[in-house]
């Protein structure tokens, strides 16, 4: 049968460029694929990289990707085919957080994992039998399958080589998809032969895991790292603060090649971090959690959200002063948005406090609530004036850090500052050349000798400091 998959056009946040939507592809698309291939002619279209959507074309099913701020787009794009009578499922992180945010606007829901569901749609719709709504929200590890890197046309995207080493994460925040109910209990690592597999077939020096937490289960981390180790790649990842807790686990990171990680900070003030239940961050310990990252070499991409309970207009003055001082790498900051499913949603929606329901604007740009201690006026100005402040030339001078300056003055100013300036650039010469570019920088002997050079002789002051004490 013809399948035609479809990722939705995004909507940008003001700081955002062509770069963001040409980063990666879905894996999520690329794992139905994978489920329902057998049989199947596949095509996988994604509005962010110039796909048109041809709605007169051929197919016997469509499937969406939907996340909060594209199911309008989805809901249009639903209309067109029905009206053809072609049956549209929707999938994805908004469906399976809050399936009733998309009642009545496909002709199939898809709530959880691909694995579960896809093979089953397309049973059910060979035979006539094709019900409203499939659900699979906890999957075994060994059920799960890697995505069909071969559909990817390399030509659309910065990068192809990411990875997947989990579904889900152990920590519910409050603001995150996570607090769900149909995703609470959903975690679990995939088999670390599979992810390595994954890795070779790819065939690239560098690879991206873009779990929600690398580190969900330490156990699986370290043994997972061992084996990763002889590969020779460099790699980045999101984990959670508690890191710097997992005894040896930094170590093992610089070892296997990691250059940087991604960390939810969310905030600097210890009132916010407890209203919205993230108790793995002990904000008295960040400079410690940063200062053994730097110290092996590793840069941080660190994420704040403003506009949490105790945030005052103060708190973007003295956030920014804290990210310079410290010489964090990157930054991605985030308006604190509701998302339908979440805890947050749900307790905000119970006290009143959601002023606007239009799902276009929940990019985490956009005021969508009201704030408990500032106007509506002052954190949309305060995050703006943030991403100004820490990405000027007085902000990228200041956070300079002592390893990786090339890797960071690619970020801050070929991918921040300069951001569409660098998009014309890759629209000239090809996303991926570029994207090949600043990979094999990384892999520069001049790099790798300053990386190494640097380690070691951090490594031996810390010793001496030891031996002294």
């Amino acid at each position: 049968m013809k399948v035609t998959l479809i990722q939705p056009l995004m909507n940008m946040r003001p700081m955002d460029t062509e770069l963001k939507t040409r980063m990666s592809p879905s894996l999520g698309l690329l794992t139905v694929a994978q489920s329902i291939r057998n049989g199947n002619d596949i095509t996988i279209l994604n509005e962010n990289v110039d796909d048109r959507i041809d709605f007169n074309e051929p197919t016997d099913i469509v499937g969406i990707t939907v996340t909060v701020d594209t199911l309008p787009r989805a809901a249009e794009i639903a209309v067109e085919y029905r009206s053809r009578g072609i049956p549209v499922v929707a999938g994805g992180i908004q469906i399976t957080c809050c399936p009733e945010s998309a009642r009545g606007l496909f002709d199939v829901l898809c709530i959880g994992f691909a694995e579960g569901t896809w093979p089953y749609i397309m049973d059910d719709l060979k035979s006539g039998s094709i019900k409203s709504e499939y659900s699979c929200i906890r999957l075994a590890p060994e059920q799960s399958l890697s995505p069909a890197y071969d559909l990817i046309d390399s030509s659309k995207y910065l990068f192809v080589n990411v990875v997947s080493t989990s579904r889900g994460c152990p920590f519910k925040c409050d603001f995150c998809y996570n607090s769900s109910a149909n995703i609470r209990h959903s975690f679990f690592n995939r088999p670390i032969d599979d992810v390595l597999a994954d890795i070779r077939a790819l065939g690239r020096k560098h690879i991206m895991f873009i779990d929600d937490n690398f580190i969900g289960n330490p156990g699986w981390t370290r043994e997972f790292l061992k084996r990763l180790k002889p590969m020779g790649i460099k790699w980045n990842a999101a984990v959670s603060a508690n890191v710097v807790e997992i005894s040896g686990m930094l170590d093992l990171m610089k070892e296997s090649g990691c250059q940087g990680l991604f960390i939810g900070f969310e905030s600097i003030n210890p009132k916010s971090i407890a209203d919205a239940n993230k108790g793995q961050n002990v904000i008295w310990r960040y400079e410690y959690l940063i200062s053994e990252i730097h110290r092996r070499g590793i840069m941080i991409n660190a994420s704040f959200v403003f506009g949490l309970d105790d945030d005052d207009p103060t708190t973007f003055r003295r956030t920014a002063e804290w990210i310079m001082k410290q010489k964090i790498e990157t930054i991605t900051s985030h308006i604190l948005t509701p998302y339908p499913g979440t805890a947050q949603y749900r307790r905000m929606e119970e006290k009143g406090l959601i002023t606007d329901y239009d799902q276009r604007l929940y990019t985490t740009s956009n005021v969508v609530f009201s704030p408990s201690r500032m106007t509506t006026e002052e954190l949309k100005k305060g995050y703006l004036w943030i991403y100004d402040e820490l990405y000027s030339w007085r902000g990228i001078i200041r956070r300079m850090p002592k390893h990786q300056k090339a890797g960071y003055l690619l970020f801050n100013l070929l991918y921040r500052k300069y951001g569409r300036v660098t998009s014309s650039i890759c629209r000239l010469v090809g996303f991926n050349r570029i994207g090949r570019i600043c990979e094999n920088l990384s892999f520069s002997r001049l790099c790798k000798r300053i990386f190494v050079s640097e380690w070691e002789s951090d490594n031996k002051r810390l010793d001496t400091d030891v031996a002294l004490e």
